[in-house]
C-alpha cells in the first residue's frame, strides 16, 4: 500500500481491460455491498459537514450555480460516467502504478476550485479517495469503488441540480422558459 512496487500477482496489474478487473463473479455481491455502504458513509459524511459547516453549504451555492440548467437525469448520467471513469482512471491505473497515496493525492487535487469553500471539496475528496482505494486494497476489484463514486455523486448532483435557491439567493431562472 503506498509507494512500493505492485505485487504482479495482483489482479489490477496483469494489464488489459479484463472483467475480472472490474467483478469478480465469485464476490460481486459482497464488492457490491461494500460500495453502498462506503458511499452511503460518505454521503453521510457530507451531510454532516453541511448542517455544521458554514464553507459546505457556500460550496454547495457555488457548485449548484455551475451546474444551474442541468437537467436531473443529465445530473445521474454524470455520475454514472464520471464514477466510473475516474475510479477506472484513479484506482485502476494510477493506483496499480504508483500506489494508494499518491492516486488519492491526486483524486483530491482533481477536485479543487476558486475560492476557500472549494478547499472543503478538496479535502471531501481525500477522504473519498482514500475510501475508494482502500476498498480496492480490501476487495481487489474496482466494482465497489465504482459503486460508491457514482452514488456518492448521484446523490450530490442530484440534490445540487433540483435544489431551489436559499433565502438569501436570488430566483434561478427556469431553463425551459423561453427567453425574452
Amino acid at each position: 500500500m503506498g509507494l512500493t512496487a505492485p505485487d504482479p500477482d495482483d489482479r489490477l496489474h496483469r494489464g488489459g481491460l479484463r472483467l475480472e478487473r472490474f467483478v469478480d463473479p465469485a464476490t460481486w455481491g459482497r464488492d457490491l455491498a461494500w460500495g453502498l455502504a462506503v458511499g452511503v458513509g460518505l454521503i453521510l459524511l457530507w451531510e454532516a459537514g453541511r448542517r455544521w459547516l458554514p464553507r459546505a453549504r457556500e460550496l454547495e451555492r457555488a457548485i449548484a450555480d455551475l451546474l444551474h440548467g442541468l437537467e436531473p437525469s443529465d445530473a445521474l448520467g454524470l455520475a454514472i460516467l464520471s464514477g466510473f471513469a475516474e475510479e477506472l482512471f484513479f484506482r485502476g491505473a494510477v493506483q496499480g502504478q504508483w500506489g494508494l497515496w499518491i492516486a488519492t493525492l491526486l483524486f483530491a487535487l482533481l477536485h479543487t476550485g476558486p475560492g476557500k469553500a472549494f478547499h472543503l471539496w478538496t479535502l471531501f475528496a481525500a477522504a473519498a479517495g482514500l475510501s475508494f482505494g482502500l476498498l480496492v486494497i480490501h476487495l481487489g476489484t474496482l466494482l465497489a469503488p465504482m459503486v460508491a463514486h457514482m452514488l456518492v455523486n448521484g446523490v450530490n448532483l442530484y440534490r445540487l441540480v433540483t435544489r431551489p435557491p436559499g433565502p438569501d439567493e436570488p430566483e434561478r431562472a427556469d431553463p425551459q422558459a423561453p427567453v425574452r
